[in-house]
């Protein structure tokens, strides 16, 4: 079936009336200039633009509207029949001025994404076209009404008036353009028109040979023929139906059927008679829309409108659905193959990838839809158990395992799988496509060319991390952060030495969040850039505002903490000075803290911004020592002043008698530490046992419970 025609050229009729702006005024009169001349209205041509462009609005307004329904675009092809839009070529002006110019004119890209638009502007021209049918059809309707009356009046005045009434009847017998049969009350065909000849081929013989019992379909549904049985009887005087019959060169005819009881002058049931209106274009039309809408353009399975409906249905109360099970399937890396080899290389494996696919699940229940650039996903209605859905997804793994050949070229298509399986009461679609998706990415994380089977647990943290990743930035901005600072004890003389600043997060759901819960995310994100430099900030801040006090019996030195991403950060010298000189602070008061296993992975390139600041003053301690896998002659090359000896090594400390491996093995770290000129500082001490143990080995520092808990930095002086 060929596409509708687009709206006519700009012709000089419309020269010196002006363009109207582009939107809506500037459709309404392409729309007018394509459909006026063909349409039967007492309208002048401005009187029936602008009625056009009232139903252009309502258009535009459906197109755009949340949630979609296509349901307005009946309206407007109803009211296209209304006016009088009747010609032969009027239903294809229409939809080809909507194909072309609707999304152009009224679309706006910013709300509506072009693949959205276009499958909108699809179920549109469906509704229209299905609501001008359904108008043509009502106004077929009342002619077919008017004829039947006609036909009844002529034979109960055919005693008083045969000659004149037969004259009349056979007159409109003849001429009309409706295809009109008449048979008798057991079936036997008596007569018919030209124009029902016309619809079934032409052949007289291939109507006369079948009695109207006899024209049976498969489409038929079983309530037309308990229809036409019961007007056989005597019970109905009408019925109205949509009906297929099957045509003599094989082909199918549709038509609109309306079927009328003619009772003798005794009101006993006499003759049957037919009129059928060829719809067969229209319903062609119809599903080619409906196709369009529902189908993936390049690989021509169906797509994400298409995939929801079905899923829709599946997860609906009555659907007699009692499990489904979900293959959520992205391709890995093809991005690359996008930005290396172009769209086009992309679409063929695209197309390549959906051939191989849909071998896998092409079973009973099973439907396969691309519903993204490199997206697709399967879905398995009541199937036998779980293991038949992690079977598909091993079939997809297997069906991809070998190259795709496009353009010349082997290219490896690897995927990753989430998968969902479960009843249909404990799931909507929301719930089912968000717990795909978190698998999928699982499955990804682990390395891709895997299937992953989802599990609320890790549904629920995956949710959770999602939650706070994309608050992050909000938070920042709206003060959401906030810095307790934990003391640092001399431990010759138990005097305060410092705090460490320690940021928190005051979420407004989940409360208080310690830096274990977003400082990855924020490294993840590089959101750990802006976040470290105002922790920065607001510790250089305090630990000023602490020797303005004259807190402590010498100036307060803060810790600061500094992630492996921020030691990346070309500005981090040049952003450290500046809050120091903004401040005043000495940088002899500022110690930032970096994980051993940052500093031991660093090379001379990634050091040097930490040896600038050491030759500045700034001191830089080696936090969590002993985590990690270093080896111990690298602190030599180290710009570190301080080690700080992880909790792990004084937990055996806490018991008495002491473990003495663990005092053999804080005593070496502290020895080898004063060998090179670094200061030891304790994490994690808990009791006065372990201060005292730590004391005798010669640790500097330390940082515990049995001291203080981090708190407000007001608290600071009432901490030890």
């Amino acid at each position: 079936m060929t596409r509708p025609p687009a709206a006519p050229a700009r012709t000089a009729d419309d020269e010196g009336r002006g363009d109207p702006p582009d939107g809506p005024e500037r459709f309404a009169r392409i729309w007018c200039r394509a459909v006026y001349p063909g349409t039967a209205t007492s309208m002048t041509r401005p009187e029936f633009e602008s009625y056009l462009l009232a139903l252009t609005r309502r258009l535009s307004a459906a197109l755009h509207a949340r949630p979609f329904d296509p349901a307005p675009g009946r309206g407007v092809g109803d009211a296209l029949v209304a006016a009088h839009c009747t010609a032969p070529e009027s239903l294809p002006q229409i939809l080809g001025v909507i194909d072309a110019y609707l999304l152009l004119y009224c679309g706006d890209p910013e709300r509506l994404p072009a693949e959205e638009g276009r499958a909108r502007c699809s179920r549109l021209q469906h509704a229209v076209a299905a609501g001008f049918a359904r108008a043509l059809q009502e106004r077929t309707r009342s002619e077919q009404e008017a004829m039947s009356r006609a036909a009844l009046t002529a034979q109960s005045e055919m005693a008083h008036a045969l000659h004149e009434s037969e004259s009349r009847f056979r007159a409109l017998f003849k001429s009309a353009a409706l295809g009109i049969g008449i048979a008798d009350i057991e079936g036997n065909v008596l007569d018919f028109n030209r124009a029902l000849a016309d619809m079934f081929g032409g052949s007289e013989y291939h109507i006369r040979s079948h009695k109207v019992t006899d024209w049976v379909h498969p489409e038929d549904t079983p309530e037309v023929w308990r229809l036409q049985n019961e007007l056989m009887r005597g019970e109905r005087d009408h019925y109205r139906f949509e009906k297929p019959y099957q045509r003599s060169d094989g082909t199918v005819l549709w038509t609109n059927l309306t079927v009328s009881l003619l009772r003798d002058a005794d009101g006993h049931p006499s003759y049957m008679l037919a009129m059928m209106e060829d719809i067969t274009e229209r319903r062609l039309l119809n599903l080619r829309l409906r196709y369009e809408a529902t189908h993936d353009a390049l690989t021509s399975l169906p797509n994400r409108a298409m995939f929801f409906e079905r899923l829709e249905q599946a997860l609906s109360s009555g659907s007699g659905t009692s499990r489904i099970g979900l293959c959520y399937l992205d391709l890995d890396g093809f991005k690359a193959v996008n930005d290396s080899l172009g769209h086009a290389v992309g679409d063929q494996m695209l197309i390549a990838v959906a051939e191989r696919l849909q071998q896998c699940a092409s079973g009973p229940g099973q439907l396969l839809a691309r519903i993204g650039g490199d997206e697709f996903v399967a879905l398995v209605t009541d199937p036998a158990s779980p293991a038949e859905v992690t079977a598909l997804a091993a079939r997809a793994l297997d069906a991809l395992s070998t190259p795709v050949e496009v353009a010349g070229r082997e290219l490896l298509a690897r995927a990753s799988i989430g998968v969902v399986e479960g009843p249909v009461d404990e799931l909507s679609s929301a719930e089912v496509l968000r717990s795909a998706d978190i698998t999928m990415y699982r499955a990804k994380a682990e390395g891709g060319n895997r299937f992953a089977v989802a599990d609320p647990d890790s549904d629920a943290r995956a949710i959770s991390r999602h939650h706070l990743t994309h608050h992050l930035p909000a938070a920042l901005k709206g003060c959401e952060f906030f810095i307790e600072y934990q003391p640092l004890v001399k431990m010759s003389d138990g005097s305060l030495e410092g705090a460490e600043a320690l940021v928190r997060w005051s979420h407004p759901r989940h409360g208080v969040l310690g830096p274990d819960r977003f400082i990855p995310l924020a490294e993840h994100t590089g959101l750990i850039v802006p976040l470290g430099r105002w922790v920065l900030q607001e510790a250089v801040r305090q630990a000023c505002e602490w020797q303005v006090r004259g807190i402590g019996a010498r100036p307060l030195r803060v810790n600061v903490n500094l992630s492996p991403r921020q030691l990346h950060d070309p500005d981090l010298v040049q952003d450290t000075v500046a809050v120091l000189e903004e401040a005043g602070l000495c940088p002899s008061s500022l110690c930032l803290e970096v994980t051993e296993t940052a500093l031991i992975r660093a090379d001379d390139r990634e050091l040097r911004p930490l040896r600038q600041l050491a030759d500045l003053g700034v001191g830089i301690a080696l936090d969590d020592f002993g985590t990690g896998y270093s080896n111990l002659a690298n602190l030599r090359r180290l710009p570190a002043s301080t080690l700080k000896l992880d909790r792990s090594f004084t937990q055996g400390l806490q018991q008495e008698p002491a473990d003495p491996v663990d005092l053999k093995v804080v005593e070496g770290i502290v020895s080898l530490a004063h060998t090179l000129n670094l200061s030891v500082t304790v994490e994690g001490v808990e009791t006065s046992v372990q201060a005292a143990q730590l004391r005798e080995l010669g640790c500097d520092s330390a940082q515990g419970w049995y001291y203080a808990r981090p708190g407000p930095p007001e608290k600071l002086p009432e901490a030890v």
